[in-house]
């Protein structure tokens, strides 16, 4: 399997994850009264499972785009070329413009 595959895999496992655990945590924190909503509904089950999907899309594309950005910022700071480069003046020749009628 190609390594960026399994960074991907990886990575929507553990916003999946990262998911199921903010899920319980909202639900048991009663956040915006969910709790006793999903809990006297009587689709609870697809209502938690469409909030933890949802949320799983979301937490597992902030998981792969830090990881592509900490890829990224490994390579700079190993071949020294991160930080702000020194302005390098350049000088461009004036054009005459026709004025327009």
């Amino acid at each position: 399997m190609p390594r960026v595959v399994r960074l991907y895999v990886k990575s929507a496992l553990t916003g999946f994850a990262a998911a199921g655990a903010f899920v319980a945590l909202v639900l048991w924190l009663n956040v915006a009264n969910l709790w006793h909503l999903v809990s006297t509904s009587d689709v609870a089950i697809m209502a938690v499972a469409v909030f933890w999907v949802l949320n799983g899309i979301v937490f597992s594309g902030v998981q792969f785009a830090w990881a592509i950005t900490a890829m990224a910022a490994r390579q700079d700071s190993n071949t020294g070329g991160g930080g702000p480069r020194p302005a390098v003046p350049v000088l461009v020749a004036a054009q005459k413009r026709k004025p327009d009628r």
